[in-house]
């Protein structure tokens, strides 16, 4: 029998979305998490004040609501959850009323900024923890009668709301202008990269 061959355990994948073959457990959960974030983003990209207030059916979900809601939820879980530091004040009124951060009042320009600066923001904070403690440290979110989670479940609750909200963008951009697909186009650019 041909023994099978070599391959490059962390080979230079195109495009910068997609999660490595092999590495760490902090680099295989944020490099997921970083393809839900690319290919929500794409689900939203390009699109005017129209295109992001679209909604299906009676539901309230928009593109544009999703971005601010998962902005909002990127400070949320890579400052209070992680560290316990208070939630930005940029959040007052989203917090005092939850339903706020879905129905935004920006423009196109200010959601995508709030967005991506969010996300590049978030990134830095989640790096710096791992090559601090990696995934098995503990961080401030937790349940009282039992503890505090670890960072990797902190990271993997994260990727499961964008699970969610990934497939919300899915069929809220089909219904814009058709746009459909898995992953961003390849010749795309990541606002943040």
């Amino acid at each position: 029998m041909t023994p099978a061959p070599e391959i490059d355990p962390t080979p230079e994948i195109d495009p910068p979305w997609e999660p490595p073959l092999a590495g760490t457990d902090g680099e295989q959960i944020v490099a997921a998490l970083d393809r839900q974030r690319a290919t929500l983003r794409w689900k939203a990209d390009g699109l005017d004040a129209a295109g992001l207030s679209d909604r299906i059916g009676s539901s309230t979900l928009t593109l544009g609501g999703l971005l601010k809601h998962l902005a909002l939820v990127e400070d949320y879980y890579s400052s209070t959850r992680l560290h316990g530091t208070p939630l930005d004040t940029r959040w007052d009124e989203v917090v005092a009323d939850e339903d706020s951060d879905f129905a935004p009042s920006e423009s196109p320009e200010e959601l995508y900024a709030l967005y991506d600066e969010t996300v590049a923001t978030a990134r830095r904070r989640y790096a710096e923890a791992i090559a601090e403690g990696g995934c098995d440290q503990a961080v401030h979110m937790g349940i009282p009668e039992v503890g505090h989670a670890n960072l990797r479940r902190l990271l993997l609750d994260l990727l499961e709301e964008y699970g969610r909200h990934t497939g919300h963008a899915d069929l809220l951009r089909e219904s814009v202008d058709g746009r459909v697909g898995e992953d961003p186009d390849p010749a795309w650019t990541l606002p943040w990269a």
